[in-house]
C-alpha cells in the first residue's frame, strides 16, 4: 500500500510546493488538511481546490472556529495569558488545535507521516513537532522547508516548472499570521528593530488617533467565560468577533514587541488583539472583585507559567493540565458585569459588580457607614512588622 502523508495546509506558495516534493521525494500520497481557525482572507473552498489541483489525492478543510473559540480561546482567557506580560499567544494558542486535526486525518487515512512548512527559526516547527509527538508518537514528521533548505526563490521555480496554480508574482514583505484570537505580523523592514510600525501592517485595528466617539460596552461574564455584550446573550465565538470589531475600530490591541523566541533567539512581532485584549482587560477586573487575595497573588504566577507553556509548544503536556486544574477552581466565582470604556487605542474599565463580590462598601468607605474596627489595627500592625524588627534588632547588634 502507498504510503500516506498529512500536510497542514495553508493554500500558499511553500505549503503547495511541498504537495508535490513530498510526493516526488518518497513516493507518498498527500492528504491536505486546512483548518480555519478564523483566519479570514481567502475563500477556503478555493484554498481547498488548489490543494487538489497541486497535486493532493484528498484535501480537507475543517471548520473550527467554534472549538477554537471556546476550547482555547476562553482557557487562554481565564488564564490572562499573555506571553512576556504582552502578548497574548495568538498564534501559539492555534497550533495545538490544528495538530489535533492533522492527527485525527492522519488516523482516518492510515497516514504514515505528517508534513508541516515551519522554517527552522521559529517556534511553530516546536508546537507542531512536540503536539503530533504527544499524541500519536508513531507519526513522522517531515518538515521540507526547515529539512531540505528551501528558499523562496526555489519554491517559485518549482511551481513555474510545473504549471502550479500559486500566484507567486507578488510578493508581501512581511510574514503574517492570523485566526480569531489576534493577528502577526513580522520580518521585511520591521526587522530592523528601530522601524516604527505602519499604517499598512495593520489589518484588524484602526488608527487610534483617529477621532470618533468612545464606545461603551458592558461585558456579562459566568465563570470566567464572557456570556454576554450589553445584555445580549453571546457564545465565545460571537464575543470574540463582536469585540474585535468594537475594540478594532479604536485601534485596541496594537502591540509591538520584541519578545524570545523558544529557539533561543530575539524577534520583532507586529501585534492586533483587539478582542483579546479587550477581554483580558474585563476578565483580570473581575477576578480583581471576586478572587480572594492569596489566591489571586498564587494565579498571578500560574498565569505567567500557563502562557509560557503555550508559547513553548507545550499545550499537551501535563503540567499545562494540572495547571488549568488550579485555573477552574478559581473561575467558580468569578461571574459578574464589567463596563469598558474602548477609545484611543485602549479598553478602559470604568465600572464592576458581581453577586460574588469580595468587595465590601462598609468596610471600604471612609464616610458614615465605615464598619471597619480601626481599633484593631494597631496590634495588627505590631504582629505584621514584628519579623522585620527583630530582624534589624539583629543586625545592629552584630553590627
Amino acid at each position: 500500500m502507498t504510503d500516506r502523508v498529512v500536510l497542514a495546509y495553508s493554500g500558499g506558495l511553500d505549503t503547495s510546493v511541498a504537495i508535490g516534493w513530498i510526493a516526488e521525494q518518497t513516493g507518498a500520497e498527500v492528504v491536505a488538511v486546512t483548518v480555519d481557525v478564523g483566519q479570514g482572507g481567502e475563500d477556503l473552498a478555493v484554498v481547498r481546490q488548489r490543494a487538489l489541483d497541486c497535486g493532493a489525492v484528498a484535501a480537507e478543510v475543517v471548520d473550527a472556529r467554534e472549538e477554537f473559540a471556546a476550547g482555547f480561546c476562553m482557557p487562554a482567557l481565564r488564564a490572562n495569558a499573555r506571553y512576556m506580560d504582552r502578548y497574548p499567544v495568538v498564534s501559539a494558542l492555534s497550533r495545538p488545535l490544528i495538530v489535533r486535526h492533522l492527527v485525527d486525518a492522519a488516523l482516518r487515512h492510515d497516514a504514515t507521516h505528517v508534513a508541516h512548512g515551519c522554517t527552522g527559526k521559529g517556534n511553530d516547527q516546536v508546537r507542531f513537532e512536540v503536539g503530533i509527538g504527544a499524541l500519536a508518537p508513531w507519526l513522522r514528521v517531515i518538515a521540507p522547508v526547515r529539512d531540505s533548505g528551501w528558499t523562496r526563490d526555489k519554491a517559485v521555480a518549482y511551481a513555474q516548472e510545473r504549471g502550479l496554480p500559486v500566484g507567486v508574482t507578488h510578493r508581501s514583505p512581511y510574514s503574517i499570521d492570523q485566526n480569531l484570537w489576534g493577528r502577526a505580523v513580522e520580518t521585511g523592514f520591521l526587522e530592523d528593530i528601530w522601524n516604527a510600525p505602519i499604517a499598512e501592517l495593520y489589518s484588524y485595528t484602526q488608527d487610534p488617533g483617529l477621532p470618533r466617539d468612545p464606545d461603551t460596552v458592558v461585558i456579562t461574564f459566568d465563570q470566567g467565560v464572557p456570556v454576554a455584550l450589553d445584555g445580549e446573550t453571546v457564545t465565545p465565538l460571537q464575543a470574540i468577533r463582536e469585540l474585535n470589531r468594537r475594540a478594532g475600530e479604536h485601534g485596541v490591541g496594537r502591540l509591538d514587541l520584541v519578545e524570545d523566541r523558544l529557539v533561543g533567539i530575539k524577534s520583532r512581532e507586529v501585534y492586533e488583539a483587539p478582542g483579546a485584549i479587550a477581554l483580558i482587560t474585563a476578565h483580570q477586573e473581575l477576578e480583581n472583585v471576586t478572587v480572594e487575595r492569596d489566591v489571586a497573588r498564587f494565579k498571578r504566577s500560574v498565569d505567567q507559567r500557563w502562557a509560557e507553556l503555550v508559547y513553548d509548544g507545550l499545550w499537551f503536556s501535563p503540567l499545562r493540565q494540572a495547571l488549568d486544574a488550579f485555573v477552574d477552581e478559581t473561575q467558580r466565582h468569578v461571574s459578574g458585569e464589567v463596563r469598558l470604556v474602548l477609545h484611543g487605542g485602549k479598553a478602559v474599565v470604568t465600572g464592576r459588580r458581581s453577586e460574588a463580590s469580595l468587595y465590601d462598601f462598609g468596610l471600604a468607605t471612609y464616610d458614615s457607614g465605615d464598619t471597619f474596627d480601626q481599633s484593631l489595627a494597631r496590634g495588627f500592625v505590631e504582629l505584621w512588622g514584628l519579623p522585620s524588627r527583630l530582624a534589624a534588632d539583629r543586625d545592629r547588634r552584630l553590627g
